[in-house]
């Protein structure tokens, strides 16, 4: 209800006349009159409108106006109606207070006074309109108390799922204040540098961190005021002691008093991009050895050749003759070098049968100035038929790396073992070749041994990528088969031991893309250039 709405004002009374009089007094308010000459007609009005004031006669013939005023208050929508009573005969103290107790509000005596019955009636119009329009208000602001109640709940749910979001963000999102302390530590933080929230809320995390910029601290907050937001590689130091670099971001508020950062830890990223560069720079030295090793082969099989013919010549005594062959002997042994380069670079497109050991003596050869220097004993056990379907260049990686560890871990001297046989895998219950390579140096630590196969995992501190054994793993189980290891610790030292499983030469499968009548033809160029017998083949 508004100010300007009209209310409604219901008289009663069964005289037309006084009725009229009533309406000529009142008419001045500018409100709706409605009249009523009956209690029936009068209970009728009462339910369909909404009545500001019920003015009504005491004396009425059917039902009297204290019998009408109990019946109305009775009603629940009506039990604050203001009633107010006109009264053509004198009213003792006892009859105004039985009107009071049916609901009178006011009494008028006959003859009224339009003045008082104008001033009556208009207070409690406006105290009815008030509490109309107080009742809207009241309505309207519970209205709009419920939206913003809505919208509350609403944000605070935002807000929730937001704070879940950060919670299960895998980087690490960290607020503090420009001078230090922290405000906000995730569940990411958390992870990453092992520190709980409790334990570094208030602190200085980059204190804590150990961290180190690329540039002074003051720069990086000076381009922060300048510009905003910063972002660069940080090298940090977790709970636990391990160093790692993150990508950092880091965002100033408008205030310029609360920071922002977003850490994502991009160690082993640079360590797969450094070990790729590695790799390529190893690839290009490859390619070099094999074109050096390409050309000087040529030439060596001249003098080779010239020096066979001098052994032989009669001009020469019995000491010239022993040099010769001596220096024949010598260009053997660089010619075996240069076919050796020649076979690490040079990759079958198909796969072939491989003599293990003669690719292990292979391997071994490039580690012999190695091996002399470090004073370790070698001792070999080979099976005569111990062949293997593959490719040349990935397993003779494959135990490059494993003898490579093998004498890393003997710098004062030792003995390496390998052996290769046939044996029966108990993990498969069928029957493999096995490749043992064993050593005498310093063993692996127990807390080690889970994380030997992980990549960028390394015992050699700075020295090694961590890839090696990764590599050889994946590059045997496409081979469809393992490499197992353990260390064993006695009184006089340590023994660690390697072994490699592959499927003997007639059960590894070919891999995708390589047909059948490829791989026949294969094995039929095979045993020529590598002085392996069909007989030999059948009996693997």
């Amino acid at each position: 209800m508004t100010v300007d709405e009209r209310v409604n004002i219901l008289m009663v009374d069964d005289q037309p006349a006084k009725l009229l009089s009533y309406e000529v007094i009142l008419a001045e308010l500018g409100e709706n009159l409605i009249h009523a000459t009956s209690a029936t007609e009068a209970l009728n009005i009462l339910l369909k409108n909404d009545i500001a004031v019920v003015l009504m006669d005491v004396s009425m013939p059917d039902v009297d106006g204290f019998e009408l005023a109990d019946m109305i208050r009775k009603h629940p929508r009506f039990q604050k109606t203001a009633i107010i009573f006109i009264s053509g005969v004198h009213l003792t103290d006892s009859d105004k207070i039985q009107g009071y107790r049916s609901g009178a509000v006011d009494y008028i005596s006959v003859p009224v006074v339009p003045e008082v019955l104008l001033s009556k009636v208009g207070i409690f119009v406006e105290l009815h309109r008030k509490t109309r329009m107080l009742e809207s208000l009241n309505i309207q602001l519970e209205r709009r108390v419920g939206e913003r109640t809505e919208e509350l709940r609403k944000s605070e749910e935002q807000f929730r799922l937001r704070a879940e979001l950060i919670e299960l963000a895998s980087d690490a999102i960290i607020v503090r204040d420009m001078d230090g302390p922290t405000q906000f530590w995730n569940a990411g933080a958390e992870a990453l540098y092992g520190w709980s929230r409790q334990e570094m809320l208030g602190h200085d995390m980059h204190r804590i961190l150990q961290t180190v910029f690329p540039v002074s601290r003051e720069d990086v907050e000076a381009t922060l005021r300048e510009r905003g937001s910063w972002h660069g590689h940080l090298r940090q130091t977790t709970k636990n002691g391990s160093e790692i670099i993150v990508a950092c971001r880091k965002t100033l508020n408008d205030e310029a008093n609360t920071l922002l950062e977003v850490c994502r830890d991009i160690t082993a990223q640079l360590r797969a991009e450094e070990a790729l560069r590695e790799a390529e720079r190893l690839a290009a030295m490859g390619r070099v050895a094999g074109i050096i090793a390409h050309e000087i082969n040529n030439p060596l099989a001249a003098i080779t050749n010239l020096f066979y013919l001098l052994r032989n010549h009669p001009s020469l005594d019995r000491e010239a003759r022993h040099f010769a062959e001596l220096a024949e002997q010598e260009l053997e042994r660089v010619s075996h070098i240069t076919r050796q380069t020649l076979s690490f670079y040079r990759e079958s497109k198909q796969p072939i049968p491989v003599h293990l050991p003669e690719l292990l003596d292979s391997v071994l050869a490039l580690q012999e100035s190695v091996l002399q220097a470090n004073h370790i004993v070698l001792r070999r056990k080979y099976s005569a038929s111990s062949y293997v379907w593959g490719f040349p260049v990935e397993l003779r990686q494959v135990f490059l790396n494993l003898i490579s560890n093998a004498i890393q871990a003997m710098p004062d001297g030792g003995v390496l073992g390998i052996r290769v046989c046939e044996v029966t895998d108990w993990t498969t219950g069928q029957l493999k070749t096995s490749i043992s390579i064993a050593d005498t140096g310093t063993g692996i630590k127990p807390e080690d041994v889970h994380r030997l196969f992980e990549p960028f995992f390394t015992t050699k501190s700075t020295k090694g990528t961590g890839l090696g054994l990764w590599i050889s793993r994946g590059i045997v189980q496409k081979y469809e088969g393992r490499i197992s290891h353990r260390s064993y610790r006695h009184a006089s030292g340590c023994i660690t031991c390697f072994r490699v499983f592959l499927p003997t030469g007639g059960e590894l499968s070919v891999p995708a893309g390589i047909s059948d009548e490829g791989r026949r033809q294969e094995v039929k160029r095979s045993p020529a250039r590598n002085g392996l017998s069909a007989a030999g083949r059948s009996k693997d």
